[in-house]
């Protein structure tokens, strides 16, 4: 049977998923054969397995840090919130239809937490070590009786606790002393070590804080982790675009400038982090009219809901403001449900996403798409063989990345279509992929359902390339390997985490219960 750690946290967005991808790289470095955990995701940021499933993002972060392909079995339970309170549930990898949060926490919840037990079963015997992770807070005294995510699992598994708190946003001492008050006796004897997380500045000045700590708990500090600057790990959900600043300076001196509409609903926004690190690109996420400036690409990322994301863009009067850029020449891409608002309308008879039986769509691209009860999800690979754009030819083979929609969608007229799909959920295809359309006089349109699209390096450098043409700038070589440089990410991270825990006590912690 396998020893595991778990790490839950005094809220949420307090590290919970760093700390947890920093400690399956480190047990990885040590030869351990290390698995993720996280019962139940809420997160609009989630990925495709190989086998087709759908499950939370930082999972995927964790699964890479381990040096493991992503199964669904590390994230069983995943929620992805539609609006009104209410959230598409999936469970082992499949969608099994939308619950408001009343049905879900007073009526599903412990259903579901069959399929993390059976989940959990199979992990144990195939795995040495678990590295779980909870969410949001462990003293959530209203959500408790139903909760499967926290102490559930620790009861479960008799898991020893890691408790974080987020010292960079205040009340580190408050919220850890007042999480373990809150806490059941059985459960705050699970607790086995306290953590300081994102601290800034001179570690000694918390020495009077730490031995406060232990003796007002009975409880040791493991250790206390620095702030990490330009981290280059995947980000759980849309929650730290709000901590994203889009600095003028900044912008002001990259070579170009690439906006992402950030609607209420959007989803993998992942999907842009290889551009956003490219040298030579200022990408910034844009809210309001005022923000969206006058750069030299705009994208229409993916969305949980997306007529009301387009409704949202219409309302708000971003949808003129883009038709003002297009008009005059600036290149507009839509991924996923970005690619769908590009059409001519989006249909949703079965009311999967909204109430909206039928939203007009921007118009660019000849098509129409109708939601149907069924979601595609898979990998795939790709090949662009002969992409005009902005004047250039792309080409670019052994593109990959996977699908994630409910969206059927028709052709309406001329087309040509950017990508062919080569490879779909490792069966061989050959299907016409995205569409792109040069206006007369405009700028030109492309969308596809491919998330991902731009993690291909030697693809993202030809598109930056053209627009660094159209700008008159000179081409540059391929910068960077986004795969290589996630690695070193994780390495560094294990290293400053490794440095700042008391990694032997840790192994006292993980020998204390084994499960």
């Amino acid at each position: 049977m396998a020893n595991s750690i778990m790490l839950m946290g005094t809220s949420s967005h307090v590290g919970k998923s760093i700390i947890t991808t920093a400690l399956c790289r480190i047990f990885h470095q040590e030869g351990r054969k290390v698995v993720p955990f996280k019962a139940q995701n809420m997160a609009l940021n989630s990925y495709v397995t190989k086998d087709g499933r759908e499950m939370g993002r930082a999972q995927v972060a964790q699964a890479e840090a381990a040096g493991l392909e992503p199964m669904v079995d590390m994230n069983p339970v995943l929620l992805k919130p539609t609006g009104n309170s209410c959230s598409q549930v999936v469970i082992n990898g499949k969608a099994v239809g939308n619950m408001s949060a009343r049905e879900y926490h007073k009526g599903y919840s412990l259903k579901a937490f069959g399929a993390v037990t059976e989940a959990l079963a199979r992990l144990q015997k195939d795995f040495d070590t678990l590295v779980i992770e909870g969410a949001g807070s462990p003293a959530e005294v209203n959500l408790k009786a139903n909760d499967i995510v926290n102490m559930r699992v620790a009861k479960h598994l008799n898991a020893p606790v890691l408790l974080i708190a987020d010292i960079d946003r205040g009340g580190a001492l408050a919220s850890l002393v007042g999480t373990l008050e809150l806490l059941d006796e059985d459960e705050r004897a699970l607790v086995k070590g306290l953590i300081i997380n994102k601290f800034r500045g001179d570690v000694t000045l918390l020495t009077p804080a730490v031995d406060f700590l232990e003796e007002k708990t009975g409880k040791p500090v493991l250790g206390i982790v620095p702030h990490i600057e330009n981290m280059g790990i995947d980000d759980e959900d849309s929650v730290s675009l709000d901590d994203k600043d889009n600095d003028a300076a900044e912008q002001a001196q990259a070579d170009l400038h690439i906006a992402v509409l950030q609607t209420p609903k959007i989803s993998n926004f992942t999907d842009f982090d290889s551009l956003a690190a490219e040298p030579d690109v200022s990408l910034y996420y844009v809210r309001k009219v005022e923000d969206l400036g006058n750069p030299d690409m705009i994208i229409l990322p993916g969305s949980k809901n997306t007529t009301e994301d387009l409704l949202h863009l219409r309302e708000c009067g971003l949808e003129d403001a883009i038709r003002e850029q297009v008009a005059k020449g600036t290149p507009l891409w839509g991924i996923c449900g970005g690619y769908q608002m590009l059409g001519q309308k989006i249909a949703d008879p079965l009311h999967t996403e909204s109430a909206n039986d039928e939203v007009t769509g921007l118009g660019y691209l000849p098509m129409a798409t109708t939601f149907a009860a069924e979601k595609l999800t898979s990998q795939v690979q790709a090949e662009c063989g002969n992409f005009a754009f902005l004047g250039r030819q792309i080409t670019a083979e052994g593109l990959y990345g996977y699908e994630i929609h409910t969206g059927e969608t028709q052709f309406t007229g001329e087309m040509t279509h950017p990508f062919k799909l080569t490879d779909r959920s490792n069966q061989a295809v050959a299907i016409p992929e995205g569409l792109t359309c040069q206006l007369d006089g405009q700028g030109q349109v492309t969308g596809t359902y491919i998330h991902g699209i731009f993690d291909h390096d030697t693809f993202r450098r030809q598109v930056l390339n053209a627009l660094r043409s159209r700008k008159g700038l000179a081409d540059l070589p391929v910068q960077r390997s986004v795969r290589q440089e996630k690695e070193r990410a994780y390495n560094r991270l294990a290293s400053v985490v490794r440095a700042s825990l008391d990694m032997e006590k840790l192994a006292q912690i993980m020998g204390e219960t084994s499960c």
